[in-house]
């Protein structure tokens, strides 16, 4: 039983639809972007976690060497020891499911682990509230160059930053130990550090996402490339013009040609309107294709309102007969119920050959997979001197289908082109082969 089919669009509409503006696709490309930020940003973490250790070891070795102040070596090498563990956390926790799931998150804690805990640190031993703007400046441009996504993340680990100090001064309230003037240099410095920083990894990300969808674009447009030359193309046919874009032409020993014509199609041009008759005859051969393609059948062409089809290449078959066969009493059955739901009368003719054939693409332009051979004039022929309403085979084909399908003798008829000629009627398939 043909399943019935919705007429709602057309496969060539289907083919041209432009996939990118669909919603659903745009959808997707953002979820990919973020995954593969999601990536980017813990790969870059641990790149950065690992640097900043290793800054670490060397500042901290610098601040004991230089420190000449009672107990400063010790305090030294406790703040960089605590500086350090909370790196080495961070870099930790970057290789679990946390920092899987909240890269972000990951971001901001080694931010803060570097700039506000040597604040609070020195606050809570020393009542020592001094801006450390350089380590903030280091901190805010290593993110940028090392991790120049998420700008608002940028902006929080700032903010966050500035608001630490701001807490510890208005708890502690020290005494300035500069003049009023230094304390503007460093806090213009650091203002505009953070602001070029931000900016640079706002632009910065803004041109990864257009570089992100320009690919995607390119590649969901390659993917209709290749949709529409395997609609042209058999598979095989389309990979081989890639590696070796020559005339290709293959030889088949046996093969199983048909060809099918709708019956007064040419009448019926005459009173319908262009459109709506273009559209019926789509209706029909969509039908026809999406067959073809449920009997592993190789499509090659329409001409006008004829159909041709073959079984046994461009992969050989040993079923060729039979697929097309089944094919053909298909179409007849599609016909039927499309005149049904439609309300039409079409009728068709379909015509059957078997044999060898010589199959290839030719030309430069509009090129396509085509016939040649003495079988595909004999197909054509058992269509065009056929019945409306039967299959016609010849006698090769009928000596491939007469064990399996029940075949009615027509008798010797006088074919144009080929003289007279024994050929038969594909009534149907035998009980026991149903």
């Amino acid at each position: 039983m043909i399943p019935k089919r919705d007429f709602g669009i057309t496969r060539l509409e289907a083919l041209f639809t432009p996939e990118i503006l669909d919603l659903q696709m745009d959808v997707s490309l953002v979820e990919s972007y973020r995954e593969q930020r999601r990536r980017f940003i813990l790969k870059r973490l641990e790149l950065q976690t690992q640097i900043m250790l290793i800054v670490g070891v060397t500042l901290t070795a610098f601040f004991i060497w230089n420190n000449q102040q009672p107990n400063g070596k010790i305090y030294a090498l406790k703040i960089g020891l605590l500086i350090e563990f909370f790196i080495f956390i961070c870099w930790l926790l970057c290789r679990t499911k946390i920092g899987e799931r909240y890269p972000h998150v990951m971001f901001l804690n080694l931010s803060w682990s570097v700039t506000c805990v040597i604040q609070i640190y020195t606050a809570v031993l020393f009542d020592f509230v001094e801006p450390f703007t350089n380590i903030w400046n280091l901190m805010f441009i290593t993110q940028a160059t090392l991790i120049p996504v998420l700008w608002r993340t940028h902006l929080i680990s700032q903010i966050g930053t500035i608001i630490c100090y701001l807490g510890l001064y208005l708890i502690y309230r020290p005494q300035f130990r500069h003049p009023l003037s230094l304390y503007i240099e460093n806090g213009m410095y650091c203002f505009w550090t953070a602001i070029i920083c931000v900016f640079s990894v706002y632009l910065y990300e803004k041109l990864r996402k257009k570089e992100f969808r320009a690919r995607q674009e390119l590649e969901i447009a390659q993917k209709q490339s290749e949709k529409l030359i395997l609609n042209i193309l058999p598979q095989v046919i389309a990979d081989q013009l890639k590696q070796q874009p020559t005339t290709i032409a293959d030889s088949f020993l046996e093969v199983t040609v048909l060809f099918a014509d709708i019956v007064g199609f040419t009448e019926l041009s005459s009173h319908t309107s262009p459109p709506q008759l273009v559209e019926l005859l789509n209706e029909i051969f969509c039908l026809f294709d999406e067959l073809a393609e449920l009997h592993g059948i190789e499509k090659i062409k329409t001409i006008g309102d004829a159909y041709m089809a073959v079984a046994g290449l461009p992969s050989h078959r040993s079923d060729h007969a039979i697929a097309i066969a089944n094919m053909a009493l298909d179409m007849q059955q599609a016909v039927n119920q499309f005149n049904q739901e439609q309300n039409q009368s079409f009728r068709i003719r379909i015509g059957i050959s078997t044999g060898p054939v010589v199959a290839g693409v030719i030309g430069l332009k509009k090129f396509a997979y085509d016939l040649w051979g003495d079988t595909v004039n004999t197909a054509s022929r058992m269509e065009s001197h056929g019945i409306p309403d039967f299959i016609q085979v010849c006698e090769a084909s009928y000596d491939l289908l007469k064990e399996d399908y029940l075949l009615q003798k027509r008798g010797l008829i006088q074919v144009k082109g080929k003289g007279e000629m024994i050929t038969y009627l594909l009534l149907g398939a035998k009980l026991n082969n149903q």
